[in-house]
């Protein structure tokens, strides 16, 4: 039986976008100011805010040994759960620079570690977290982690 997999996500426009989502989006772009990336020299920014309205920011921290770095959108949510346990996050604005400083044409999607991470906290809060792709030609709009990853892999598929 073969079966097909949709992605729900809208693409739209700087202008399109609300006040609180260019807010978010704003901050995004400055925490990739403060990535350090001196191997892929590819700068993320992340914000989170949650859901008591704290906006949280991280960015992509490379180290020598590869294993040891770690991306925007973890070094974000980890800093969130960590610090405020009680509000879950409602929405994450992803962004990313060049070597040369812009920022990049088409919107990019999280790693798949960091969708895993992110998915566990919509798991976690039992909500829905909304994640905005940005670039500078649109935004993408994706209503949940689980629409990222939708064939998923969750701590109920350990128990027997």
């Amino acid at each position: 039986m073969k079966k097909q997999i949709i992605v729900n996500y809208e693409s739209v426009s700087w202008e399109q976008l609300d006040q609180q989502d260019r807010e978010l989006i704003e901050k995004a772009k400055t925490a990739s100011l403060y990535s350090y990336a001196p191997f892929s020299q590819f700068h993320v920014g992340c914000a989170v805010r949650l859901d008591n309205g704290i906006i949280i920011t991280g960015n992509n921290q490379e180290n020598a040994s590869f294993p040891c770095g770690t991306c925007a959108e973890r070094s974000a949510i980890f800093y969130a759960h960590s610090n405020y346990p009680d509000h879950a996050p409602t929405t994450i604005a992803i962004t990313a620079r060049q070597q040369d400083g812009n920022f990049i044409k088409q919107p990019l999607p999280p790693c798949g570690a960091c969708r895993q991470a992110l998915l566990e906290m919509e798991h976690i809060y039992l909500k829905p977290m909304r994640i905005l792709l940005y670039s500078t030609t649109e935004t993408f709009i994706i209503p949940s982690v689980q629409d990222l990853l939708p064939l998923q892999f969750t701590a109920s598929m350990m128990e027997g």
